[in-house]
């Protein structure tokens, strides 16, 4: 199988190296312009996976403290961002398999991902039965995300909301870019069957 691409030193961004680097050093103002660069986007994947966002607030702050604790241990083998994509799917699992011990991984907030990402109209004034249809899609959505199993609902998340390439996608998972089609492929099938056939990709 076809693996991930990897990324070298010479890849990553001057800017980008030096403020790891200052990182390393415990230079405060540089891990405090890492976290404003990334925070948003590790709270929504963490919001995504797990649908609740206190959860999510939460789990970011490890995500970052674990960051924090490894980034010397960070060579460029893939982009920063790619990088901390995988240590955040990494929490993400874990708080779920801790969930899914404790008999909690159905209590989910259905509105999630309507408080997160809107309603998804269009550009022009909505209807009220329009507004109401695109909650009741977005609320369907979650649902059938939150039926996945974790690893093909991380896969989806990854792939259609953040926009990862199945190169990121691969590397953040530590699969093979096979596997990650694979998954993919499952996943859009069990949501076009939940979803009464709706579009998903």
């Amino acid at each position: 199988m076809k693996q991930a691409r990897v990324a070298t030193w010479l890849d990553i961004d001057g800017r980008e190296a030096a403020l790891i680097q200052r990182c390393v050093n415990n230079d405060e103002s540089a891990c405090a312009e890492l976290v404003a660069e990334h925070q948003r986007m590790v709270v929504q994947l963490a919001t995504n996976l797990l649908g609740d966002r206190e959860e999510a607030l939460d789990l970011s702050q490890d995500v970052f403290l674990r960051i924090f604790s490894t980034l010397h241990r960070f060579r460029g083998q893939s982009s920063l961002r790619t990088w901390i994509y995988r240590i955040a799917v990494n929490q993400a699992r874990n708080r779920h398999r801790f969930w899914r011990r404790r008999h909690r991984a159905d209590q989910v907030s259905l509105d999630e991902h309507v408080a997160v990402h809107g309603d998804c109209l269009s550009g022009h004034e909505a209807s009220p039965d329009g507004v109401f249809a695109q909650k009741e899609l977005a609320t369907r959505l979650r649902t059938a995300l939150d039926h996945l199993p974790f690893d093909q609902r991380t896969a989806i998340i990854l792939r259609e909301i953040d926009g990862l390439s199945y190169e990121e996608i691969a590397f953040s998972l530590g699969i093979a870019i096979g596997t990650v089609k694979s998954r993919l492929t499952r996943a859009r099938k069990a949501l076009r069957r939940d979803l009464g056939g709706a579009r998903t990709a």
